[in-house]
């Protein structure tokens, strides 16, 4: 028997689920002004037909509640301990290495990431590892040229992957496990159906590693297409330092910049006439490339930008002025007492409390009439790179008439490093072994970033997306009106009706799809509710095992790349990487078609049916 038509409540908020996916995926509004509009809709239309008989929340607590749910707390506070680890430069080492990889073999470096953030995940909660993987991805994509928007999704799918595989992956496999005993199904072992999804994985590792990559933007929008190059000088006190030779130091930059030469006793020597000239003690290496790519060889190779006297006073203007040190750009316009002397006579370091790192010339010399960037006249339209706090930057600006460009860089507060480390660290611990939410843990640990000052209160601002807290809000209250007005409780009961004459394989493929169509739109936790009676209902009513079908909703529940809002990993990397809704569509739906077949079939030919 057909189940009734819908109430007139569970038919808005149906019809309202349905306009708000199309709205997105035209992508012709901004997803802020989408979620606003849908909040605002259900708020007045609770406000004038209220549910009746009310359930336990008001229609406005429904519409506003996502304001104040936990979910939005730990997605903001997660987003801020990246932060931490961003500023504090906490993740570098890692960051390294593995653009090591990927500048040996982009295929292998990816490869390597799907299969770390997959084995991580299974025994350790999706959030976590995700907060741990995300700033090294987005420093990968500076270090190694590999844009972030064609990493950032295919891994976070890895991990969601990774984490349906044991019962303890996720707190929805928990949910479904724990409901279905309460319902009489045997009990689930943490294992009982790793290998099930370690098959599925498999299969769909081409398509992560592949194919979806190519499906994704080439770039983030904010990332610039083409950064200015600089000349320097890297420091070296001691040869042995850099290398025996410059094809050395030539091999152990991996991070895009070029070596032009050495300067030794104020002479510079060519790279490409004597590629094997051997260092001396007090050589210096000559240096070219970017912002990005300046400061990463610098740290590679252990040896300063600037000569470590300066280094030195620069760190103890910061300290003593308690502000963290910046990198700009600032070109010098007709009226600044700099031009026709160079950096060396100009004693900019004395004067301004400012390190000299690099110099772009407004009209490029022949190497040959160049001497050491430190020591060549300057001329209006070059560009200084520049090293200080903002008060030291901004009296320079005003003093030599010049002006800062756009952006800049902010040093990592690298003594704060350990710390912040240590924080990640315990927020990751206790949200994996479940003693305490990670709502809480991570709430916990913002608070103890910016109590021992690892992160400062004026950043916290920059860490977070107005796009994903409106977008979290939204999807929040969706969801709640969803199961409050009963549509979701309906849309279970017609899909039982429906799969009544229908084989085991295709009821666990339909059953498993129907859970993933709700997981994208509502909480897992709503959804596992939803599915899982109806999954064991229709198994006794079959007289079929109850298991497989447990095992369906619990699958379909973490089958949640086909929109944003499925999950916080997925609001995550949105921010990250500037994805939009249809990106998650277009990348996302293929890999849960793909997952859905495989894990069907799986069950199928596992149970016998």
């Amino acid at each position: 028997m057909l189940p009734e038509l819908p109430t007139p409540h569970a038919g808005f908020a149906l019809l309202l689920t349905l306009v708000t996916f199309a709205t997105f995926a035209t992508a012709r509004l901004r997803v802020e002004l989408i979620c606003l509009l849908l909040i605002a809709v259900l708020a007045l239309g609770f406000y004038l037909f209220p549910l009746d008989p009310p359930g336990r929340l008001t229609g406005l607590e429904i519409a506003f509640g996502g304001f104040s749910h936990e979910a939005l707390i730990a997605i903001c506070c997660l987003m801020i301990l990246g932060r931490g680890l961003v500023m504090t430069g906490a993740l570098e080492p890692a960051a390294r290495a593995l653009a090591r990889l990927w500048n040996f073999n982009r295929s292998l470096g990816m490869l390597f990431s799907l299969l770390v953030c997959f084995a991580l995940s299974m025994f350790v909660n999706d959030t976590p590892v995700l907060v741990l993987t995300l700033p090294i991805l987005l420093r990968l994509a500076t270090r190694a040229g590999v844009p972030a928007a064609q990493t950032l999704m295919p891994v976070n799918c890895a991990i969601l992957i990774g984490g349906m595989s044991t019962t303890i992956g996720t707190s929805t496999n928990l949910l479904v496990v724990s409901l279905a005993a309460d319902l009489g199904v045997g009990p689930i072992g943490v294992f009982s159906f790793t290998s099930t999804v370690l098959v599925a994985a498999a299969i769909a590792l081409p398509y992560l590693w592949l194919v979806m990559p190519r499906l994704l933007p080439h770039d983030s929008p904010d990332r610039p297409v083409e950064a200015r190059r600089y000349r320097a000088v890297l420091h070296a006190i001691h040869a042995d330092s850099l290398g025996a030779s410059l094809r050395d130091v030539v091999q152990r930059i991996s991070t895009g910049a070029q070596v032009v030469g050495a300067v030794r006793g104020g002479k510079s020597l060519r790279f490409a006439d004597d590629p094997g000239l051997l260092l001396q003690p007090r050589d210096h290496v000559e240096i070219e490339g970017t912002p990005e790519q300046l400061r990463d060889a610098s740290d590679e190779l252990r040896v300063p930008l600037t000569p470590p006297e300066v280094a030195a006073l620069m760190r103890s203007i910061a300290v003593a002025e308690s502000e963290d040190e910046q990198i700009v750009e600032i070109v010098l316009g007709v009226e600044s007492g700099l031009i026709g002397r160079s950096v060396k006579d100009a004693d900019i370091a004395d004067r301004y409390g400012v390190a000299v790192l690099g110099i772009a010339r407004a009209e490029a010399l022949p190497f040959r009439q160049r001497p050491e960037p430190h020591e060549e006249a300057l001329a209006v339209g070059d560009v200084l790179l520049l090293r200080g706090t903002p008060t030291r930057l901004a009296a320079f600006e005003r003093g030599e008439g010049a002006l800062t460009l756009q952006g800049g860089m902010e040093l990592p507060r690298s003594r704060k490093a350990p710390l912040a480390l240590l924080i990640v660290a315990a927020v990751v611990t206790l949200a994996a072994t479940r003693a305490m939410p990670v709502a809480l843990a991570a709430l916990a640990g913002t608070i103890a970033m910016l109590a021992t000052g690892t992160l400062r209160y004026d950043r916290i601002g920059r860490a977070l997306s107005l796009e994903v807290i409106v977008l979290v809000a939204a999807s929040i209250a969706l969801g709640r009106a969803l199961v409050a007005t009963g549509a979701a409780e309906w849309l279970g009961s017609l899909f039982a009706h429906t799969l009544s004459d229908v084989s085991p394989f295709f009821a666990l493929a339909a059953l498993m799809t129907f859970a993933t169509v709700l997981t994208n739109f509502i909480s897992n936790a709503a959804a596992a509710g939803i599915t899982t009676p109806i999954a064991v209902s229709f198994a006794n009513g079959l007289g079929l095992q109850a298991e497989p079908f447990v095992l369906a909703v619990l699958f379909g529940c973490n089958i949640c790349y086909v929109t944003p809002m499925a999950y916080q990993t997925n609001l995550l990397i949105m921010s990250a990487a500037g994805y939009r809704f249809g990106d998650f569509v277009r990348a996302g739906l293929p890999l849960a078609l793909i997952m859905i077949t495989s894990l069907a079939w799986l069950l199928a030919r596992q149970y016998g049916l």
